[in-house]
């Protein structure tokens, strides 16, 4: 059985997925506001998920859900 992963995730919020991620990689790398604790790993994780996310066109989450972000999907 061949699993296809489709996209899922439109130009906007792809868009918006990255510029989060760069926010988020700016506060943990770049500033003191997240210190080196729990937060900083968290933004560090949560700013990947968003760009794999974000490169790939697909987000689980809305699979699950059954939520489509693009026209033409």
């Amino acid at each position: 059985m061949e699993s296809k992963m489709t996209t899922n995730m439109g130009k906007f919020d792809r868009g918006g997925r990255l510029a989060i991620a760069a926010v988020l990689v700016f506060l943990a790398l770049g500033t003191t506001v997240l210190g080196g604790g729990v937060l900083f790993w968290i933004a560090l994780a949560v700013a990947a998920v968003f760009t794999l996310t974000a490169f790939v066109g697909n987000c689980p989450l809305y699979s699950i859900v059954g939520l489509k972000t693009c026209k033409d999907c």
